[in-house]
C-alpha cells in the first residue's frame, strides 16, 4: 500500500510499478469527486455519484470508507481478495486514514509511504497542479502536515526526490518482500 500527502508522486509510482511487473495488480478506489485532467475512470479510480457510493457502502462492498476533503473515498474489498486469491500482489493508494484501517484487516500488508523531498517542494507540487481551489490547496498542505507526522506506522519510507530513483526504491521493496522467508512459506513459493 502506498500512502503520501497530495502531491507526493504516488499515482505516478504505482503507475511506473505496474508498468514493470505484472504480478502486481492495482485495485483502484472508488470516489465521488470529479476527475481530474488525465484521470480515467476504472484506471484511476471508479468515479462515483454519492448515490452509488452510499449504496456500495450500505451494501457492505467497501472494507474501509471516508470522508475526505469533502468528497467520499472508499475501498472495495471483492477485487482485492480475487487478485489474493490469484496469487497476485495488489497495489492500492490510500490517504494515512485508509491506511490505518487497511492495515487492521491486512496486518500482513506492506505499507510504504512517500514523502516529498522537503515541505517547500511539497507546496511547489500542489500549487504547480492548478487542479484545486485556492482553499482545498491550503486544506491539502494543512492536512499534508498531519500526515507525515507518523511515520513509524509504515514499514518503509521513499522520499521522492527523483522519480527515477523512488521508482527504483519501490520496485526493490517489492522484490525484497518477496524473497522473505515468512511470505514465501505464507504463499507456497
Amino acid at each position: 500500500m502506498i500512502t503520501a500527502p497530495s502531491g507526493c508522486g504516488k499515482g505516478t509510482l504505482r503507475r511506473r510499478l505496474l508498468a514493470s511487473d505484472p504480478d502486481i495488480v492495482f485495485c483502484p478506489s472508488v470516489t465521488t469527486r470529479p476527475p481530474r485532467p488525465g484521470e480515467q475512470d476504472g484506471v484511476d479510480y471508479f468515479f462515483l455519484s454519492r448515490e452509488e457510493f452510499v449504496s456500495m457502502r450500505d451494501r457492505q462492498e467497501l472494507i474501509e470508507w471516508a470522508s475526505v476533503y469533502g468528497n467520499l473515498y472508499g475501498t472495495p474489498g471483492k477485487p482485492i481478495e480475487e487478485a489474493l486469491s490469484r496469487g497476485l500482489d495488489v497495489i492500492l493508494e490510500k490517504d494515512v486514514q485508509g491506511a490505518r484501517t487497511l492495515r487492521s484487516v491486512y496486518p500482513e500488508g506492506v505499507f510504504i509511504f512517500v514523502l516529498p523531498p522537503s515541505r517547500e517542494e511539497l507546496r511547489k507540487r500542489i500549487l504547480g497542479r492548478g487542479t484545486e481551489t485556492e482553499e482545498e490547496r491550503r486544506l491539502r498542505l494543512d492536512c499534508a502536515e498531519m500526515e507525515m507526522s507518523d511515520l513509524s506506522a509504515y514499514d518503509y519510507v521513499i522520499i521522492n526526490s527523483d522519480i527515477d530513483r523512488a521508482t527504483e526504491r519501490l520496485s526493490a521493496i517489492v522484490a525484497g518482500e518477496r524473497a522473505r522467508s515468512k511470505r514465501r512459506t505464507a504463499h507456497g513459493g
